[in-house]
Parts: C-alpha cells; sequence; structure tokens
C-alpha cells in the first residue's frame, strides 16, 4: 500500500471516533459527521483594520495544481511560486511584475526554497532542481532516493532537502554535488508530508515523521542534537502518528515546532526542551509580540507565550475552516481558510480586527511576509499583496 491510500485511510479512520460523542439530538452517523466537520460561520465584529490590497497577478496554474499548499518564498525582493505540474514563476515583491516564468515539466512538491543566487524546488521523482534567481535558467538537477514533498532550502553554499523515504541531504549549493546525507527511520504510518529543513548559518533544522526535530551542521552534516516534541501515544498505528510536517522556526537561538498528534514546544541551541504544549498541527509556527502563534487541526488559532509555552489565548471560531499556517505582518496575526478569507487578529488578545476575502478558491499555501506586506498564493494560482492600516 503506497503512502498515498495511508494518507487516505488515516483520514477517514480518524473521523470514525467523533461517533463515540454525545449524540443528543439522534443523528445518524452521516448526519453526525457533517454537523461536527461543518466550518464555523463567521461571525460579525468592528473592523479595527483596513486590509489594502497592493496587487494582484495570476501566478501559476489553477485549483487543481496548487491546491495542495506549495509554499511560495520571498528572497532578494522577488516572491518566487511554483505548482504541483512543474510552473515556475518569479515576481517583483513591490510591483507584481512577473520577470520570469517556465515550465520544468515535471511534478513540485512542497513550493520554492531559495540561497544565494538560486532558488530550489523538489519533484515527485526525487530530483531536487537549481534555478538562476534572476532569469530562471536552469543551474543542475540532483537525483536522490524518493519523493521530496517539502522546499529545499539553502544559505548560498549548501542546499538541504528532506525525502520522503526518511533521508536528509546536504548538497552543494554550485553544483548539486552531495556533501552528506543523514536518515531517520521512518514509522509505519505517517501522514503525507515532511518538514520543510530551515537553513540559518550553518545550522540545519527539520523536523521528522517520528515526532522529532533535529539540528545539523549545514557544511558536515554532523547531528548537533535531536529532541523529541512528541512522544506517540495510543496502541494503534493511526494513534501514534506524530508527524513534525510544518517547518520550524528559529528565534534568538530557540527553535519552536509542533507536531501533528501531540505537542508544540520550544527547543533550546543545546537541544534541551524549554517547554512543550499539548496541541496539533501540521502546518507550523508563527512569532511575534514574544509569542508563538498556532492554528491546529480543527481550526483553533492560539497565542503561547514564547518563554514559557503558556497559553496566552485561543480563538475558536474558525473551527473546521481548514486553517493554513499562521503568518505575522504589520503587527497581526493573519490566517486564511479554504473558503478564501483572510482573517486578520489581534496580537494581544486574539480577537477579529479585519477580514478580506481573497479568492473564493481559498488558499491552502502558507503565505509570506517581510513583516509589513503579506504575500498570499490562493488555490487559482493568485498571488496577492496587503498591507495593514
Amino acid at each position: 500500500m503506497n503512502k498515498f491510500f495511508l494518507t487516505f485511510f488515516v483520514i477517514l479512520l480518524s473521523g470514525c471516533g467523533l461517533f463515540k460523542d454525545y449524540n443528543p439530538d439522534g443523528l445518524d452517523e452521516d448526519e453526525l459527521k457533517e454537523q461536527q466537520a461543518k466550518p464555523a460561520e463567521l461571525v460579525d465584529f468592528a473592523r479595527e483594520v483596513q486590509p489594502i490590497k497592493l496587487w494582484s497577478k495570476n501566478a501559476v496554474g489553477d485549483y487543481e495544481s496548487v491546491g495542495s499548499g506549495l509554499r511560495p518564498v520571498l528572497h532578494e525582493g522577488k516572491i518566487f511560486v511554483a505548482d504541483s505540474e512543474g510552473k515556475v514563476t518569479a515576481v517583483d515583491a513591490k510591483t507584481g511584475e512577473i520577470f520570469w516564468k517556465l515550465d520544468l515539466e515535471t511534478s513540485i512538491g512542497g513550493g520554492v526554497g531559495a540561497g544565494g543566487d538560486l532558488v530550489f524546488v523538489g519533484s515527485a521523482d526525487g530530483e531536487v532542481i537549481a534555478l538562476e534567481s534572476e532569469t530562471g535558467v536552469e543551474r543542475w538537477r540532483k537525483q536522490l532516493s524518493s519523493e521530496i514533498l517539502a522546499a529545499p532550502s539553502g544559505n548560498g553554499d549548501i542546499v538541504v532537502a528532506q525525502v520522503l523515504d526518511g533521508r536528509i541531504v546536504g548538497l552543494d549549493s554550485q553544483t548539486g554535488d552531495e556533501r552528506w546525507q543523514f536518515e531517520v527511520d521512518v514509522p509505519v504510518l505517517t501522514l503525507r508530508g515532511t518538514s520543510a529543513p530551515l537553513v540559518k548559518g550553518n545550522t540545519v533544522v527539520t523536523g521528522f515523521s517520528n515526532g522529532k526535530v533535529y539540528a545539523f551542521s549545514a557544511a558536515t552534516g554532523d547531528m548537533m542534537w535531536e529532541n523529541r516534541v512528541t512522544v506517540p501515544q495510543g496502541r494503534s498505528e493511526l494513534e501514534r502518528i506524530v508527524d513534525v510536517d510544518g517547518q520550524p522556526i528559529l528565534v534568538n537561538d530557540v527553535v519552536y515546532a509542533v507536531s501533528y498528534q501531540g505537542r508544540a514546544g520550544a527547543v533550546s541551541r543545546t537541544g534541551r526542551g524549554i517547554w512543550y504544549q499539548d496541541v496539533s498541527s501540521t502546518n507550523g509556527l508563527a512569532y511575534g509580540l514574544q509569542q508563538v502563534y498556532v492554528a491546529d487541526i480543527d481550526g483553533k488559532v492560539k497565542a503561547l507565550r514564547a518563554n514559557s509555552g503558556q497559553v496566552l489565548w485561543n480563538n475558536e471560531q474558525l473551527s473546521h475552516r481548514t486553517l493554513n499556517r499562521p503568518s505575522v505582518a504589520g503587527g497581526y496575526v493573519l490566517v486564511a481558510d479554504s473558503k478564501g478569507y483572510l482573517h486578520v487578529l489581534s496580537q494581544t488578545d486574539g480577537r477579529f480586527v479585519a477580514r478580506t476575502k481573497v479568492d473564493g478558491s481559498g488558499v491552502s499555501a502558507p503565505m509570506v511576509t517581510d513583516g509589513d506586506i503579506l504575500y498570499v498564493l490562493d488555490n487559482d494560482g493568485g498571488l496577492t499583496a496587503y498591507k495593514f492600516e
């Protein structure tokens, strides 16, 4: 059974536990499932902030090729976006002007990463492809051992990719030659996805499907530390899935990460656990105002105190709206949903301060920001820049 079908059964079977819940209205299983998974209705609120659309551009494919949530990247004044059919586009972050667009004619997974003068994508065939950021000219391709479902990342000297079979590989950024490799044992069942490696300076941080986060030397691949963010719980393999699929973040020498069916955690630069907090997410975290923000699998948006993990606020009004990873821009927390709405929340208490419709196709991809302007890739391939006043 391949991993696609395993993922399908995980989603299907994990819903079965819903039918054990209290059912005072006597609904049958189909009615109960529909009711419990129904997206929350949007609530009214007093608008305090005005989202301003700076520009919008049709950048890549359509729903079939973009709706899987491929990550854009902001690098040296350009936004690079890709779709699953192999189209890659470079867009001017200030104006929305398209610098170049090409078709690699291969299935891409995960989105785009960047480092130095190159951008990188990984393919379903296990290739890492390096493109010149200025021109889109292909520099090299490197075949790895298995499918790549997360964007590779680089620092100008090394590019790092995580492969579906549990390997992380460091390649020479200019030639594609392999410099190092590290492998972990992959659990029997996992979600269909992997964590995008985070490369900062000479440090690589990434999560794996075993519930651990690892740090490596970018230059040599030597493991600096590992930390088990989540301990698998339960008797069945389904209950014990604890993938760390969202990209970790690194702030002031502290790594923050979150797992599915597990915990969010903060880890020191030596690998020591600082705190852990029960939460389940596959989308990763955001940081701002000395707080860590997470959208859990049920659609709750939470703020955790960065130095202790204490839950400071919890907005439950977006339940079952299939949120993407939170971002912080212009002093606000932002999440988008599968209906195409962008929600603007206060960092101090999580209240809604603005809302705007991006596109009816929905938003799955992580958003990117320079701290002031937010860039949103919708599921129809449109890229839009917003600021907030």
